[in-house]
């Protein structure tokens, strides 16, 4: 697998921008997400990503929005957020309307939409993420629909040229594929790789700061022993000319 290994003297200053724009901006950012960031570490996946200020941004799947707050005091106040969820999503939302209250995020548009039914203009934003939903396009329930075709359609068409994707999962046993989707939440990073590739995307590189070997790839990402400290790989892609 090919990695950008990024050292630590290299994530410093943007990791240190990043944390501080965000800590500055929202003093009243909650305690349940700093407890999330020891495990997810948002600032250090934008700083791989190369996140800008006043870049435009969408935040697919976001549930709750907890990296859509990130984002929002990272791009700053010339930039924008879509905090995305579609309808099944938002069964995941019940504390998206405490989190955009009185109009604390001010950047942050909150995007309801079947992913059939984006009026985004093309060739807008900056980045698109999709934090541990990528698996979700293989993932088949009555009432989910998203599939990946349509999905990755609308992610080449909003993205600038050039535009980033963003992929953070959760890992699933090497050489299984998608299989594992369904009833593990997790998915193959070399099959993810080779399918966004695959979609007009060029992987631009990975990083490891989230893998954790001591995760047991054979049990849901929602089994207690493991939830919230899955192992996850981080890719990123640019949206091909």
């Amino acid at each position: 697998m090919t990695r950008v290994r990024i050292p630590p003297w290299l994530f410093a200053i943007p990791v240190l921008f990043l944390s501080q724009i965000t800590a500055g901006a929202a003093p009243e950012r909650s305690e349940a997400d700093a407890e999330r960031d020891v495990t997810s570490k948002p600032f250090e996946v934008l700083a791989f990503m190369g996140l800008e200020p006043g870049w435009q941004v969408i935040d697919f799947f976001a549930g709750n929005g907890y990296y859509s707050e990130v984002l929002s005091h990272a791009v700053g106040p010339e930039g924008k957020v879509y905090l995305h969820n579609n309808q099944a999503y938002m069964g995941f939302a019940d504390k998206l309307s405490e989190r955009v209250a009185d109009n604390r995020l001010p950047n942050v548009e909150v995007y309801v939409r079947e992913i059939e039914d984006f009026d985004l203009r093309s060739n807008s934003l900056d980045m698109a993420i999709l934090v541990m939903t990528y698996h979700d396009v293989y993932f088949t329930q009555q009432g989910w629909t998203v599939t990946a075709d349509p999905l990755f359609n609308t992610i080449r068409r909003i993205l600038k040229p050039g535009g980033v994707l963003a992929i953070v999962d959760h890992h699933a046993a090497a050489n299984t594929g998608n299989a594992h989707a369904q009833n593990l939440h997790r998915i193959d990073a070399e099959f993810a790789k080779g399918d966004i590739a695959g979609r007009g995307f060029e992987f631009v590189g990975a990083t490891d700061i989230l893998e954790n070997p001591d995760d047991d790839l054979s049990v849901t990402v929602f089994d207690p022993a493991v939830r919230g400290r899955t192992s996850r790989f981080v890719y990123k892609f640019i949206k091909s000319e």
